[in-house]
């Protein structure tokens, strides 16, 4: 089994008096796909804003491929091959679906021929992602299901080695969902991405993620794989009393097996 490329150790957060992450310990292997699920509040984006280096820990350290990367800054990061996506989504509205992919490129700078290939690569993606017919299309002008998929494919228009994916499903359909775990699961069994994602459709983490990461009240709750995670009679407890979200998709923990 390979050894983890990312890894938060000890993860500390405080807002104030309250106490957003406690030793939180999380990590994330090359062809892996990990699922960090948790009711609302539990602490899921704040330590993405922790490992994407938008929030320095008030302890723990986070490491990349053996490396402190602790008090690296979020460029940093994301030049070193750590992308993320975030629950709002941060499409830039007046540039075309191109360009998005484009821009995710330039900051390698070059002259004319490094600028073809950058375009050349967000064409390659943008296939890839099922995204042809929208090339040309202004970003802003996408229904979310679409918006999601071109935030995904920005991701991997500079080929990333780590993925935080949050919240990808959001607010898409049946089909869009299919669509992009099929990406998802390219990237980590093709291309080696590790892929780390907070996601409140459990069904959909349960079919894509070999294992999972549950958070509760800012505490690791419970890790194992799938069918290990939803017998955990803590994690149901956790789960009581969750509903539907607005996107059409659940909180609610599916039977074993289901």
């Amino acid at each position: 089994m390979s050894q983890a490329l990312l890894r938060a150790s000890g993860i500390d957060v405080r807002f104030g008096g309250v106490h957003a992450l406690r030793d939180v310990a999380v990590s994330v292997r090359p062809g892996e796909v990990c699922g960090l699920i948790g009711p609302n509040g539990a602490g899921k984006t704040t330590l993405f804003d922790v490992l994407s280096g938008m929030r320095r820990p008030d302890a723990g350290s986070i490491s990349y491929d053996g490396t402190d990367i602790t008090r690296r800054s979020p460029v940093w990061r994301a030049r070193h091959g750590i992308r993320r996506t975030f629950q709002r989504q941060q499409l830039f509205g007046q540039l075309t679906v191109t360009d998005n992919l484009v821009v995710a490129q330039d900051w390698r700078g070059g002259a004319r021929p490094a600028a073809r290939l950058r375009r050349a690569r967000a064409a390659a993606v943008l296939h890839e992602c099922g995204l042809d017919p929208l090339a040309g299309t202004y970003a802003g002008a996408l229904p979310v299901g679409r918006a999601r998929m071109v935030e995904l494919a920005r991701a991997l228009a500079d080929p990333p080695r780590v993925l935080l994916l949050d919240e990808p499903a959001s607010g898409t359909t049946a089909q869009e969902r299919r669509e992009l775990a099929a990406v998802i699961r390219h990237m980590a069994d093709e291309e080696g991405c590790a892929v780390l994602l907070v996601e409140h459709n459990v069904a959909f983490v349960m079919e894509l993620c070999s294992r999972v990461v549950v958070l509760d009240l800012g505490r690791v709750l419970a890790e194992g794989t799938a069918a290990e995670v939803q017998a955990d009679p803590a994690v149901r407890e956790a789960y009581l009393g969750t509903g539907p979200d607005p996107g059409g998709a659940t909180t609610e923990l599916p039977d074993a097996g289901a």
